[in-house]
C-alpha cells in the first residue's frame, strides 16, 4: 500500500488507524459518476500522521558572513529524501487521491452528501497545504536555528491570485495532482477555477510585490512578505449599461484554505490618546484606542526548491472585553458593539474612500496598523533569535525593511518610537539603527500619490509619531543648513521648502532667524514724488465722494445702503479678500528619503526622473543612496504555469526547462526565429490561448468574437494618464473610417481586430469611470453593426484580475502600453505581454524603454511624444498655441454627433479642451499624440498582414524578454540594498 510521511505538527492530528476508518463510506459522486464507495484497508492512508524515521540531518549554508560551508545539525524527525528533492511524498496519483479523500472527509467545509466541484477544490487545495507546510516549517526553523539576515517587504499590496496551479507547478506535482483529481471524476483545470483571487491587490503594484515573493523562495533568500488580510478587496467590478458598478469581493465567505490563523501572534495597536513626559524624561504614549492585529500566515512555495517562505497578513480585532454587554442588554446594540466594528473595519477594504475625514482616518489606520503589527513582530523574532543578551546595534545586520512605496513610510517613526520609548534606547542609537534597516521603492511621480497627510489628522491619530516626525524634520533642517550655509537665504528657503518633511509649518524655534530678510534703511524721498503721492490720494476722494452720491441715489425712502466699510472717519475702505491660509502637511516620500538607506526607481527613465525632478534636492544632497532596480515578473506564473503549450515549444527549441530558471535561456529562440517549423507552432499555441479567451468573452459578456482576428489588448488599472481614452478614440476613428467605405474596401484596408480592454476605476475616481462608460457605449455600437461583422469588435471585460490575464496574455498578439511619457514608473503587464510573445505599441514611458532596446526597435510599434518634451508641450498650449490635427477634432465631432447613444460625453471630451484649468487642457497630451498614434496603428496593420513578419517579431520579443524576470530583479535588490545571501535547505 503507498504511505505518506508525514512531518508532524505540534498540536497535529493523530494518526489515523486502519481499524477506525476500514469500511467507512465516502460519496466521491460527481455529476452522474461516481457513487458511495467504501475505503479499504489496502487502500487506507495514514495521512494525518505519515511514518516516520528518526534521521539527523545536517543542513548546508552560505552565511552572510562568509562564503563558507557551514554544517547545522538539525535534530527533527524528519523522511529521508534523495539529494534535491523539493517533494516531501512520492508523487504518485493514488497517494494524493488518497490524501483529497481524507480531506473532503475529515477536513469538512461541505456536507458530506455528494462531492462536487467546490469541496473538490477545498480537498486539494488542503492537500496541497499539507505538503507545503512540511517545506514551510523546514524553512522558518531553519532560519531560526541560523540566525541569518532576513528581509521583511512591507506593501499595502499582494495580488497574489490563485494559489492552486502556481503550488503544485512549483511542487512539480501537476501532473500527478492532474490524473488524482480525474480518478475521483474531476478535471484539474476545472477544479482550480472554483478557486477565487485572493482580493489583496489592485494593480502592478500589488503583483509586483507577488512576483517578488515567488522569486525570494524560488532563489532561496530568506525574505517573508507583511501586508493587510482585506475582507472585501478592493472591489468586484460589474459593468452595466450605466458603466462601472462596484459590489463588494467574496474571496472569503467560503474561507481560505491556504492561510492559517496564529492565535498566538498577536500584537496591541494604538491609536489616539497622549504622550507624557516623566521626570527621566522618558516618553509615555497612553489611553487611547486599542485594538489587536493577528497574523494569517500564508505559504510561499519557491520553484524546484523546499524553501518555502511566508507572506504574513494582518487582520484587526478588538478585545472581547470591549464588547459591552450592559449596553447591548439595554437595547443599544450597535453602541455595544462600536469598538469591535471600528477594530474590524481596518481591514475591510483596500484603499477605503478618503474624500472625507471619516476615509482619511481609516486610510491612515490601515497604513499605521500594517507598520507597526509587522515591527514589533520583527523586533520579537530578532530578540528571540537574539537570545539572553540583545545587541542592537546588529540589528541592521539582521533585519532589512524595504518599504513597498510610500504605504508604509510610518516604518520610520514607529521603529524610532519602539527603539526610544519601549527599548530605552537614545535618539541618535534609535536614528542611526532606523537608517541602516529601511529603505524606500518609488512607484510614481505623480504628485498625488506622493502621500501627504494632514498634520493635524496625525497628531491627534498618532501623537507620538508627529513628535518623532517632527524632530526628524528639524534635525533635517540642520542638515540643509549645513550643507548650504547661510550667506545666500534665497537658495535656503528654496531647499528648506523643497526638502522638508513638514510642508508650509514655520521653522522650529531654533531656527527661528533663520530666514529673517535683513531690514531696508530708510530711504528719502524726493518732494516731487511726495506730491504726486498726494494727488493720487485726492483724486482718489474725490472717486469716493463720487461713489456716495450714487449710492445716494439709489437709497430707497427710509432705507439705507451699507457701505463696504463703516465707521472709519466716513471714509469707505476696500477689504481685501483673506488668503486661505495653506494646510500643514506630512510630506511621506521625503520622510522616506531622509528616513532610509537606499531609495531606487523601478525603470531606468523613471530612476533619472526620480534624481533629476522628483527628488532632485535630496539627490544633491544624499547621491549615494539613489539607485534604479527595473521591476521583473516571474517567468513560472506567467509563462510556464499560464502558456503551458508556448513553454512546450520553448522547451523544446531551447533543449531544456532550464530557461523557467534561467530566463537568459529565452534568448536561445532568437537564431530560430525565421524557422518555418517553429513559426507554425508558435502560432498554433497563439490560436490554442485565443479560443480559450473567446470562450471567456462569451461567458462574460455575450459577445462573440472571431479567433482568427488580432487579439489588441489594453489591460490594466484605468487611469487618465494611462490613456485608455487614446485607445478608444482610435478605435472611434477606425470606426468612423470604416463606415465611410464600402465593404470590400475597407476589408482590403483593415485587419480584423477584437480591441479588449480590462481593468478597474478607482470608485471615486470620476473622469476614469467616465472612460470605461464610454469604451462600454462604443462597443454597444460597433458590436451590433451588420455592416463591420468581424472587422471590428469592442470588449470590455469585466472585473480584471490576475486569473483574466492569465487567459487575455497568452493570447495577445497586440498590446497597448500608451501613456503620456515620464508618467509611468515602470509598468509589468508589458513585460508579461512580450514574454508571451505580444508585440507591443507604446510611448517611451517606463520598462518599455528597455523592452524596446531588448526586442529590437524593429519589433516594437513605437508612438509619441519624448518624456524631455513634455513640459514644452504643456506649456505651449497653456499659451495657446497648439492647434490640433484634423483628424482629432474629426473624432470628437463624430462622438458628439450622437452615434454612441444618449450619454453626454462633454465632460469626458471637455477634458481634452481649452488651454488651462483643472480637468482641461488635454494634461496628458491625448490630442498631441493622436496623430503619431493612428498613423502607427496602420503599420500595425500593414505588418500583421504578412504572418511571417509578425510571428517572427513575436518570437523575438519572447526571446528578447530574458532580462525582465524577477529574479533577477531579486538578486540586485539582495546584494544591493539588503546584503543578504541565498540559504538553501539540503
Amino acid at each position: 500500500m503507498a504511505t505518506w510521511r508525514y512531518s508532524t505538527m505540534p498540536g497535529g492530528a493523530e494518526a489515523v488507524s486502519s481499524r477506525n476508518a476500514v469500511g467507512r463510506f465516502v460519496d466521491f459522486s460527481h455529476g452522474g459518476g461516481g457513487g458511495r464507495r467504501v475505503i479499504k484497508s489496502d487502500q487506507l492512508m495514514l495521512i494525518r500522521k505519515w511514518q516516520l524515521r528518526p534521521v539527523k540531518r545536517s543542513f548546508s549554508v552560505r552565511n552572510v558572513s562568509s562564503e563558507q560551508q557551514q554544517k547545522v545539525k538539525d535534530l527533527v524527525t524528519q523522511q529521508q529524501e534523495s539529494p534535491g528533492s523539493y517533494n516531501p511524498f512520492p508523487p504518485d496519483a493514488s497517494s494524493i487521491a488518497s490524501s483529497i479523500k481524507y480531506h473532503s472527509e475529515f477536513t469538512p467545509l461541505f456536507s458530506p452528501e455528494k462531492f462536487d466541484p467546490p469541496k473538490a477544490f477545498f480537498a486539494t487545495a488542503q492537500s496541497i497545504r499539507d505538503a507545503l507546510i512540511i517545506n514551510w516549517n523546514a524553512t522558518y526553523d531553519y532560519y531560526e536555528r541560523l540566525n541569518v539576515k532576513q528581509a521583511y517587504y512591507l506593501s499595502m499590496e499582494f495580488l497574489q491570485g490563485r494559489a492552486l496551479l502556481n503550488a503544485i507547478g512549483n511542487l512539480g506535482l501537476t501532473g500527478a495532482y492532474a490524473e488524482a483529481l480525474s480518478k475521483l471524476g474531476h478535471n484539474l483545470e476545472n477544479i482550480a477555477s472554483q478557486e477565487p483571487d485572493a482580493a489583496l491587490g489592485n494593480g502592478g503594484l500589488g503583483r509586483l510585490a507577488s512576483c517578488f515573493l515567488d522569486s525570494l523562495a524560488t532563489l532561496n533568500y530568506p525574505a517573508w512578505g507583511y501586508g493587510l488580510r482585506y475582507r472585501y478587496g478592493l472591489f468586484k467590478q460589474r459593468i452595466t449599461k450605466d458603466g462601472q458598478e462596484e459590489v463588494a469581493e467574496n474571496w472569503l465567505e467560503m474561507s481560505n484554505p491556504w492561510e492559517i490563523v496564529r492565535n498566538d501572534v498577536a500584537y496591541p495597536i494604538k491609536f489616539y490618546g497622549k504622550v507624557l513626559t516623566d521626570s527621566d524624561g522618558k516618553k509615555h504614549w497612553i489611553g487611547g484606542e486599542d485594538i489587536q492585529a493577528v497574523a494569517y500566515d500564508v505559504p510561499i512555495p519557491g520553484y524546484e526548491t523546499k524553501t518555502t517562505i511566508n507572506l504574513r497578513l494582518w487582520s484587526t480585532k478588538a478585545p472581547s472585553g470591549d464588547f459591552d454587554l450592559s449596553v447591548f442588554n439595554s437595547g443599544k446594540h450597535t453602541q455595544a458593539a462600536e469598538a469591535l466594528y471600528n477594530a474590524e473595519k481596518i481591514c475591510y477594504v483596500l484603499y477605503p474612500g478618503d474624500e472625507s475625514l471619516e476615509g482619511k482616518i481609516l486610510r491612515l489606520k490601515q497604513q499605521y496598523t500594517l507598520c507597526s503589527a509587522s515591527l514589533q513582530d520583527i523586533i520579537a523574532r530578532f530578540e528571540r533569535r537574539s537570545g539572553a543578551k540583545v545587541k542592537w546595534d546588529e540589528f541592521p545586520d539582521k533585519v532589512a525593511v524595504q518599504m513597498n512605496d510610500t504605504h508604509p513610510t510610518l516604518c520610520i517613526p514607529e521603529l524610532m518610537r519602539i527603539l526610544i520609548d519601549v527599548k530605552g534606547l537614545s535618539w541618535n542609537e534609535a536614528w542611526n539603527i532606523t537608517q541602516r534597516t529601511v529603505a524606500y521603492t518609488n512607484h510614481t511621480v505623480l504628485p498625488e500619490a506622493l502621500e501627504k497627510w494632514s498634520l493635524e489628522l496625525m497628531e491627534k491619530l498618532l501623537p507620538r509619531h508627529m513628535e518623532i516626525i517632527e524632530m526628524v524634520d528639524e534635525e533635517l533642517i540642520r542638515t540643509i543648513v549645513s550643507e548650504h550655509g547661510k550667506a545666500d537665504s534665497n537658495l535656503l528657503e528654496k531647499k528648506l521648502k523643497q526638502m522638508r518633511i513638514l510642508e508650509n509649518v514655520e521653522l522650529p524655534a531654533a531656527f527661528s532667524d533663520l530666514l529673517v530678510k535683513p531690514k531696508k534703511s530708510p530711504v528719502a524721498v524726493p518732494s516731487d514724488e511726495l506730491g504726486e503721492s498726494e494727488e493720487e490720494e485726492e483724486a482718489e476722494a474725490e472717486a469716493e465722494a463720487e461713489e456716495e452720491k450714487e449710492e445716494e441715489k439709489l437709497k430707497p425712502a427710509g432705507g439705507k445702503i451699507k457701505s463696504v466699510k463703516e465707521g472709519t472717519q466716513g471714509k469707505k475702505k476696500k477689504i481685501p479678500e483673506p488668503v486661505p491660509e495653506p494646510p500643514k502637511l506630512v510630506r511621506m516620500a521625503n520622510l522616506c528619503v531622509v528616513g532610509g538607506h537606499a531609495v531606487n526607481g523601478v525603470a531606468a527613465i523613471h530612476s533619472e526622473i526620480v534624481k533629476d525632478e522628483v527628488f532632485n534636492d535630496f539627490f544633491q544632497l544624499w547621491p549615494e543612496k539613489f539607485q534604479n532596480k527595473t521591476n521583473g515578473v516571474t517567468p513560472r506564473r506567467w509563462i510556464r504555469f499560464c502558456n503551458p503549450e508556448l513553454s512546450k515549444i520553448i522547451t523544446r527549441w531551447t533543449g531544456s526547462e532550464d530557461w523557467v530558471l534561467n530566463t537568459e535561456k529565452l534568448s536561445e529562440l532568437r537564431k530560430f526565429a525565421d524557422n518555418e517549423d517553429l513559426q507554425i507552432q508558435w502560432r498554433a499555441a497563439k490560436r490554442s490561448n485565443k479560443l480559450k479567451v473567446a470562450s471567456l468573452i462569451k461567458e462574460r459578456t455575450g459577445y462573440i468574437v472571431s479567433p482568427d482576428s488580432m487579439f489588441d489588448i489594453q489591460v490594466k488599472r484605468i487611469h487618465e494618464y494611462k490613456r485608455q481614452l487614446l485607445n478608444i478614440l482610435g478605435i472611434v476613428y477606425r470606426y468612423k473610417k470604416m463606415k465611410e467605405m464600402s465593404a470590400s474596401e475597407r476589408k482590403k484596408k483593415f485587419v480584423p481586430r477584437v480591441c479588449i480592454f480590462g481593468g478597474k476605476a478607482f470608485a471615486t475616481y470620476v473622469q476614469a469611470k467616465r472612460i470605461v462608460k464610454f469604451i462600454t457605449d462604443v462597443g454597444a455600437t460597433v458590436n451590433h453593426d451588420p455592416d463591420i461583422g468581424d472587422l471590428l469588435k469592442v470588449i470590455f471585460v469585466p472585473d480584471y484580475n490576475v486569473s483574466v490575464a492569465e487567459l487575455l496574455i497568452p493570447a495577445s498578439e497586440l498590446s497597448q502600453h500608451i501613456s503620456t511619457a515620464g508618467m509611468e514608473a515602470s509598468g509589468t503587464s508589458n513585460m508579461k505581454f512580450a514574454m508571451n510573445g505580444c508585440i507591443l505599441i507604446g510611448t517611451l514611458d517606463g520598462a518599455n524603454v528597455e523592452i524596446r532596446e531588448e526586442v529590437g526597435e524593429e519589433n516594437f510599434f513605437l508612438f509619441g511624444a519624448k518624456a524631455h518634451e513634455i513640459a514644452g508641450l504643456r506649456k505651449e498650449r497653456a499659451e495657446g498655441k497648439f492647434v490640433p490635427d484634423p483628424r482629432f477634432e474629426e473624432v470628437k465631432k463624430f462622438i458628439k454627433s450622437g452615434v454612441f447613444g444618449s450619454s453626454n460625453y462633454n465632460e469626458l471630451l471637455g477634458s481634452l479642451e481649452g488651454n488651462e484649468g483643472f480637468g482641461r487642457a488635454d494634461y496628458f497630451l491625448v490630442g498631441k499624440d493622436f496623430p503619431s498614434y493612428i498613423e502607427c496603428q496602420e503599420k500595425v496593420d500593414e505588418t500583421y498582414k504578412d504572418q511571417k513578419v509578425w510571428t517572427r517579431m513575436s518570437i523575438m520579443n519572447t526571446g528578447g524578454s530574458y532580462n525582465f524576470s524577477s529574479d533577477r530583479t531579486i538578486h540586485e535588490y539582495a546584494r544591493e540594498i539588503w546584503n543578504i545571501k541565498p540559504v538553501e535547505l539540503p
